[in-house]
């Protein structure tokens, strides 16, 4: 590659930068760090956080996990046309083909081990906490999109118009890419994902799976569980029983 085509290149990027950081609010900052956690205690590969999804609690008409996350991070007000509309969590309907049999379940992120939209982001935007978390850093996302064409879930969305209101915990900008990010403002304060606390039945169960004696890991080896799109082999962070 020639040095005038790299410094292009590299005028490109740092323009996309700029407009990106500056559809945010002022004073803004975003997950900049993969590794970042607190100032005072980074993420740690020693936890791998997972949630597990038991569809046989979850039920057809229930919707509050969706609107948990919705309120919880932003982005319930959003008026636009449906199909610019966040997706960072949706309720499916899955069909066997055999038996007739449905069954209703939440699908967001899967936060995978091996992501596929870290692996063509071409400005590092999309990104791995050590702990498992997948998340992007606004400052960085030049709104290419190819995040959202390498993931096999259409767990990302796509920000078209100017946001308004905006949670201080969990900024969001026009022309930028975004997605669940289980709640990471929560679990840094020890907390749990809205979703969970917000399921009735209680059906969604949130921990660290690298942990023996976490709730997760014990159901993970009582009950058997399914990924989403096993074949890709990406180990996710999200587990469903009942399917």
């Amino acid at each position: 590659m020639s040095e005038e085509t790299n410094q292009d290149r590299r005028r490109f990027l740092g323009v996309g930068l700029g407009a990106a950081a500056a559809s945010l609010a002022p004073g803004v900052v975003l997950y900049g760090v993969a590794q970042a956690k607190t100032d005072s205690e980074p993420a740690s590969n020693k936890v791998r956080w997972g949630m597990l999804v038991d569809t046989t609690k979850c039920a057809d008409n229930c919707d509050k996990c969706v609107s948990a996350c919705a309120t919880e991070n932003g982005w319930d007000k959003h008026t636009g046309r449906a199909e610019t509309r966040p997706q960072w969590m949706r309720k499916v309907t899955l069909k066997d083909k055999v038996t007739r049999r449905t069954t209703s379940l939440p699908m967001m992120c899967q936060h995978c081990e091996k992501p596929p939209c870290v692996d063509v982001c071409p400005t590092n935007a999309s990104m791995k906490r050590e702990d498992g978390i997948v998340l992007v850093d606004k400052h960085r996302c030049i709104g290419c999109r190819y995040c959202m064409m390498a993931c096999p879930y259409k767990a990302r969305s796509f920000v078209h118009e100017q946001v308004t209101d905006q949670k201080s915990y969990m900024p969001r900008g026009m022309g930028t890419v975004e997605s669940c990010t289980f709640c990471v403002h929560r679990i840094d304060k020890g907390e749990s994902p809205a979703c969970v606390e917000a399921c009735p039945e209680k059906a969604i169960v949130f921990g660290d799976m690298n942990n023996a004696n976490s709730e997760i890991s014990h159901r993970l080896r009582l009950f058997s569980t399914t990924q989403i799109r096993d074949d890709l082999r990406l180990n996710l962070g999200v587990r469903y029983e009942g399917i």
